[in-house]
């Protein structure tokens, strides 16, 4: 009998001496991704919110011929605007499903943010044509500073496809 509670006390102390997990990595995941989920609601919008973002933010040029690899904050701003006065934007699987990146060297999880998720891009009606839309799945990825500002985004889709068709004269 006092082998069997022997080896209990033994069990509770082992169990109890575990560390606990770290689950920072999650809590990062979850405070980003309503951050993510924000920026989305203001692309849709026109209303973005540019505080999110790091001073030093760098933006992916995903583009076939791109003449820069990356745009910074301003660049990308100029690129919104400039897509807002010419299309509207319409999140078509609202809100998208959030996953959780890893970092590229470990592997674990680490706070960054990637959805796919699908757009409808309407150029508007004017006096001598109709409005016309497209449709596009797009995958999205967001890395974040230690202060949880969008450092780094990238985002994958057949733009050049889209803008071909939306932008014929057929």
């Amino acid at each position: 009998m006092k082998s069997i509670y022997a080896i209990l006390f033994m069990s509770i102390l082992f169990v109890g001496c575990q560390p606990k997990p770290d689950n920072s990595a999650n809590e990062a995941f979850e405070k980003n991704s309503k951050t993510v989920l924000a920026n989305i609601e203001g692309w849709q919008n026109e209303n973005t919110d540019y505080s999110v973002y790091a001073k030093d933010f760098a933006m992916l040029e995903t583009g076939f011929g791109a003449p820069k690899d990356s745009l910074n904050l301003e660049e990308m701003k100029a690129s919104d605007k400039q897509m807002w006065a010419m299309f509207n934007f319409k999140l078509l699987n609202s809100p998208p499903v959030l996953l959780p990146g890893v970092n590229t060297n470990t592997k674990l999880p680490d706070g960054s943010v990637r959805h796919y998720s699908t757009w409808e891009v309407t150029v508007p009606a004017t006096d001598s044509t109709a409005a016309k839309s497209g449709v596009i799945r797009l995958y999205e990825s967001f890395d974040f500073d230690a202060k949880g500002k969008i450092r780094y985004q990238q985002v994958y889709g057949d733009f050049g496809g889209l803008m071909n068709y939306l932008l014929s004269k057929e």
